[in-house]
């Protein structure tokens, strides 16, 4: 899921005006052992690693990139252009797997099942259970970064551990310093939550009830907000901000009044996953650039970077002295055990969960 940082902007769109040049120069294959054409959401990955992969490989690197996966989906799903390994998120990893539009390794001979690839002994089995909810047997795809939603709020006007619960936000005492996101499945995916319902739910009872909570709530909420909202809490525009948790570490580092909570009643967790489109044209080489992203020093420098949680060993082993910081990147399964990652419904749920969008929209 695209999380933008505004200072890392100039440094990602060197990379692919640079990317775009020796594509065009070269004709698609420069570098000594050829091109590896890579699409992804903006500002995913360290711009150093591009420079280690291509010294250490001799591939050259042409990065893409897209802002959410239903901007991705037609690109792949026309072939109107060609991309050797892609990264987006659970769900449409899903689509994409049931349209065979990916390559499943395990059931074609020959290349052998991405579980063969050197540093895939890095990924933490746990993580590896979440991503068989979109990809079962882990086939097709590999876990690149992991996330949950939760509430940032400013210790400075609320007691830390008086935000417990999403019905939180409908509390009027917080009216008009709420920030929630601007995305229609994370929002039914609150009040679904905060009123014990699953955030994949195909009961239409049930996402009326949300809707109307969501409608419900409009009075108190002071905008609808998705890369802006955190830094609404670290300006302190705001003072309740819904943020995925790998927001936090940059926020409280820009202010030290914020806190983050998971609620109590669960949440949305996501994984975004590597994978190889069915009609790449350089699939060893796409499966280099996967094995390379799954070193520890590739982690390591991506966590840096983003700050968002990479469910590899060597990160969980940097986090883990941190108990604090561990509770946010990475929780316990008493949180696990209550948290959905968004799936792919079909049409007939997406069109009912689109018209409860739109009626909330235009209340």
């Amino acid at each position: 899921m695209k999380r933008v940082a505004a200072k890392k902007v100039i440094a990602i769109a060197l990379i692919l005006i640079l990317g775009a040049l020796a594509l065009t120069a070269c004709g698609g294959k420069s570098g000594e052992n050829g091109t590896v054409k890579v699409y992804c959401f903006g500002d995913y990955i360290d711009p150093d690693l591009v420079g280690k992969f291509e010294q250490e490989t001799g591939i050259k690197v042409v990065m893409d990139s897209f802002d959410t996966n239903e901007e991705m989906y037609p690109v792949l799903a026309n072939g109107s252009v060609v991309y050797d390994v892609i990264c987006c998120s659970d769900y449409m990893i899903e689509r994409l797997i049931s349209e065979n539009l990916i390559h499943n390794f395990q059931a074609m001979g020959s290349y052998p099942p991405l579980n063969q690839l050197t540093n895939y002994k890095n990924l933490d089995e746990k993580y590896l259970k979440i991503a068989e909810g979109c990809d079962p047997g882990n086939n097709c795809a590999v876990p690149h970064t992991y996330g949950t939603l939760g509430i940032l709020y400013n210790t400075e006007n609320i007691e830390e551990g008086e935000i417990t619960s999403w019905n939180d936000l409908w509390n009027e005492k917080y009216t008009q310093q709420i920030v929630m996101p601007d995305s229609m499945r994370d929002n039914f995916a609150i009040a679904l939550k905060a009123k014990g319902y699953s955030i994949n739910t195909t009961n239409e009872t049930e996402l009326s009830e949300a809707a109307k909570y969501l409608t419900e709530q409009k009075p108190l909420v002071y905008t609808y907000a998705n890369d802006s909202a955190r830094d609404m809490a670290i300006g302190n525009s705001a003072d309740v901000v819904v943020v995925w948790n790998g927001e936090v570490l940059y926020s409280q580092e820009e202010n030290e009044n914020l806190e983050f909570v998971i609620p109590s009643e669960g949440t949305e967790e996501f994984m975004d996953l590597w994978a190889i489109p069915s009609n790449a044209e350089n699939v060893a080489n796409g499966r280099a650039w996967i094995d390379f992203m799954l070193s520890e020093e590739a982690a390591l420098a991506n966590f840096d970077y983003l700050t968002y949680s990479i469910p590899n060993k060597a990160v969980i082993d940097e986090v883990s002295g941190d108990e604090k910081m561990m509770s946010y990147l990475f929780p316990g399964d008493d949180i696990l055990s209550k948290c959905e990652t968004l799936k792919s419904l079909g049409g007939e749920a997406d069109d009912m969960y689109s018209k409860y969008w739109k009626e909330f929209k235009a209340e």
